[in-house]
């Protein structure tokens, strides 16, 4: 899911840094230079350097990273494909959801970037951009429109003719099998992800994916964000299917925001372990592929020193990324989470606890910002509670925002810093596990959006901070660009543009015109220039500070 906003630019230097605070920050960076953004910390790291610049600067080209390291974009079936109605395609619940008019602009996915039609336009371009991968996903509504049952034979084609182009040019291929467009079909015969029934109709999915797709894809990712979808579309209501109940919830006429979030990630999971078992029974001793999983992050940092709020900051943590990937990597959710949440999330039998563990080859990250996290309050009464509630923390944008309880954060700062300190929490916390940046990108609305010079310079903060992490010992094999060309973004139609290309969505002919971001990734994928990084904790640098 990508933010809704506009991303601010960096977050400003504080101007007045008092004297008292310069050794308990000096002492904050020897213990976890994560704890605290960059841009705050420069000043008081330049007075105790003695003016030197210690968080200083990173040079680097696309020969900086390991040849296996792979560069890429990304489009989703939903945003990209359009040909709704085309082709033997079933609705997907967003098909329901843009269709009532649910969009702030109206808008629908009918259209999208025409990728359906042209695909092989699209990875011309990737090949004129020096594209070294391509994640996209395939629409289960199209591929197999009743949900369950035969393959239709034009959604088979579609993407046999996609994944062929992609094969012949050289693009590494990254397939997400589920992308947030559920079939509105088995929505209305079970309520989709609230039924166990989702496991085993994911996995025939999956299977059907596998079998067809499996000697020429290499990557796959079982589904986009569960950890954001369960609470975007049954505590809030805000995604379709718009599950909610008050108070928790708006414009909801059917829900429990108590419950229906931990069940529907529950069931997330299993599907999940459930299509990797059987990738590795039956596929992957002769395809030779791997599966993964992808959640949306940001970096959390304590809003202040007090203990109520560093450990708020761990909670938040545990409540976004170990909800998901605990299960998976130690067989059980979070201890703090089944501690909040009591009866209200569901537990994994032994047996279910064997099957998922270790039912992972590779988590992939969605990741635009970072946020300042602060102890929150929360009802006395555990069976009143929602999702935030039971984590009860407050998020804020900057410190002096007033704070807001949401999950998702409505303003998006620029701060590469924090991706670096999440690919090394992940790292560390989860057994080395291998990484993909799956989306990091910036948001423009329609205004001057082909000369996006505040994306380039986003873009080279975030790489730098990769470059960073990687050399500080963090698992990262790729990182992606959200998105490749302009499509149709959720929740904010057309307007909202995170392409690399930039399309006239008013001309029919929807033609493409690089960006000057694109225009600049591809000189950098092609070694034709360098990036140089003025403010980032390098791992270098940030041994020096910890002198």
């Amino acid at each position: 899911m990508r933010p809704t906003t506009h991303i601010g630019g960096p977050r400003g230097c504080p101007q007045d840094i008092e004297a008292s605070l310069l050794s308990e920050r000096r002492r904050e960076m020897r213990a976890t230079p994560c704890a605290v953004p960059l841009m705050q910390l420069l000043p008081a790291v330049l007075l105790l350097a003695g003016g030197a610049a210690v968080a200083g600067a990173l040079n680097f080209t696309r020969a900086d990273f390991p040849g296996a390291f792979v560069f890429g974009a990304g489009t989703s079936a939903y945003q990209y494909e359009g040909a709704t109605d085309e082709g033997g395609r079933s609705p997907s619940i967003w098909d329901t959801f843009t269709h009532a008019g649910r969009m702030p602009d109206k808008s629908t996915g009918d259209l999208g970037a025409d990728g359906y039609h042209r695909y092989k336009e699209d990875v011309e371009l990737m090949v004129d951009t020096g594209l070294e991968a391509y994640r996209f996903s395939i629409s289960w509504s199209r591929l197999i429109p009743r949900g369950r049952g035969p393959v239709n034979p034009k959604g088979l084609e579609y993407y046999n003719n996609l994944i062929n182009e992609l094969t012949k040019r050289g693009i590494q291929i990254h397939v997400t099998l589920y992308h947030l467009d559920f079939p509105q079909i088995l929505e209305d015969e079970y309520h989709g992800w609230l039924s166990p029934r989702v496991v085993d109709d994911f996995t025939a999915f999956a299977d059907a994916c596998f079998r067809e797709f499996g000697d020429r894809v290499r990557h796959w990712t079982t589904m986009d964000e569960p950890n954001v979808i369960a609470i975007a579309a049954y505590d809030s209501g805000a995604f379709p299917p718009c599950r909610c109940s008050a108070p928790y919830g708006v414009n909801c006429t059917t829900g429990d925001s108590t419950v229906e979030p931990y069940t529907v990630a529950h069931h997330s999971i299993l599907a999940h372990a459930s299509a990797v078992r059987l990738y590795r029974d039956k596929y992957q001793a002769t395809q030779g592929g791997l599966v993964g999983i992808n959640i949306y992050t940001f970096w959390n940092y304590p809003f202040s020193h007090s203990p109520a709020d560093v450990a708020a900051t761990q909670r938040s943590l545990d409540f976004m990324v170990g909800w998901i990937l605990d299960p998976l990597v130690k067989g059980d959710y979070p201890e703090i989470m089944k501690k909040k949440a009591g009866p209200r999330i569901p537990s994994f039998t032994k047996q279910q606890s064997e099957l998922i563990r270790g039912c992972i080859d590779f988590v992939g990250i969605n990741h635009y910002t970072s946020v300042y996290v602060s102890d929150g309050k929360s009802s006395a009464d555990a069976s009143l509670r929602d999702y935030n509630a039971d984590m009860s923390a407050t998020f804020r944008m900057s410190r002096n925002d007033s704070g807001s309880g949401q999950f998702i954060p409505i303003n998006m700062p620029n701060d590469p810093q924090g991706l670096q300190c999440m690919l090394r929490y992940l790292t560390d916390t989860y057994q080395n596990v291998p990484i993909y940046v799956q989306e990091n990108g910036y948001g423009q609305f329609f205004v001057d959006s082909v000369n996006d010079h505040n994306r380039v310079e986003y873009l080279s903060g975030y790489i730098g901070s990769t470059l960073a992490a990687l050399r500080n010992g963090a698992n990262v094999k790729g990182y992606f660009v959200w998105s490749f060309l302009d499509v149709f973004e959720l929740m904010a139609g057309y307007y909202l543009r995170y392409g690399l290309h930039y399309i006239d969505f008013q001309d029919p002919d929807l033609p493409r015109q690089p960006k000057l971001s694109a225009k600049w990734y591809s000189k950098f994928l092609k070694s034709e220039i360098g990036i140089n990084i003025e403010n980032i904790l390098s791992p270098d640098t940030r041994s020096d500070a910890q002198q």
